[in-house]
């Protein structure tokens, strides 16, 4: 399904009318009609790889660090405001959780990166285990529901990166 050119308009309009909401929606990959999360994700992935050329790995973790309460704060207000519990067009969390992934990951080569990228995407969309616990405990509008958007892309970054330590213990 197509965004018509309206839908699209009024969807970027509230995107740039709170700070909360172009984070929360990934600066625009949140709009994405197809697949948001993927395009999140990709998004992520992109900026992470720039960001590395410019800030240590110990920048990084800091900024990583600081993204998870702000990104809280921007996922709560957007969902609150929005009135939908985790929306699709909210993407912040699958953007600092893929952070995550790479920041503890690397360096990996180009083949680890789509490997971690895979099973990320795997675990988060398909929400297996842990991941769908996480997913179905924390809902709601507020910071519940704000800390569960989060939440359950962070418990998927988790199993990612024990998926990644059994590949690489086997190698």
């Amino acid at each position: 399904m197509t965004m018509s050119l309206d839908t699209q308009w009024n969807a970027a309009r509230f995107m740039w009318s709170h700070p909360a909401h172009a984070l929360a929606m990934g600066f625009g990959a949140g709009l994405s009609p197809k697949a948001p999360g993927t395009v999140g994700t990709l998004w992520a992935w992109a900026a992470y790889v720039v960001l590395g050329l410019f800030l240590s790995t110990a920048d990084m973790g800091w900024l990583i660090a600081v993204s998870l309460p702000v990104g809280w704060w921007a996922c709560t207000v957007t969902a609150q405001h929005m009135q939908v519990q985790d929306p699709s067009a909210i993407v912040w969390d699958e953007i600092v959780a893929f952070w995550l992934v790479l920041w503890l990951w690397m360096p990996a080569g180009l083949l680890g990166q789509f490997v971690a990228f895979a099973l990320f995407r795997g675990f988060d969309a398909l929400k297996p285990g842990p991941v769908g616990w996480a997913d179905r405990h924390f809902h709601g509008l507020g910071w519940r529901g704000g800390f569960g958007i989060m939440f359950d892309d962070l418990v998927a970054a988790f199993c990612t990166l024990l998926c990644l330590s059994l590949w690489l213990a086997t190698r």
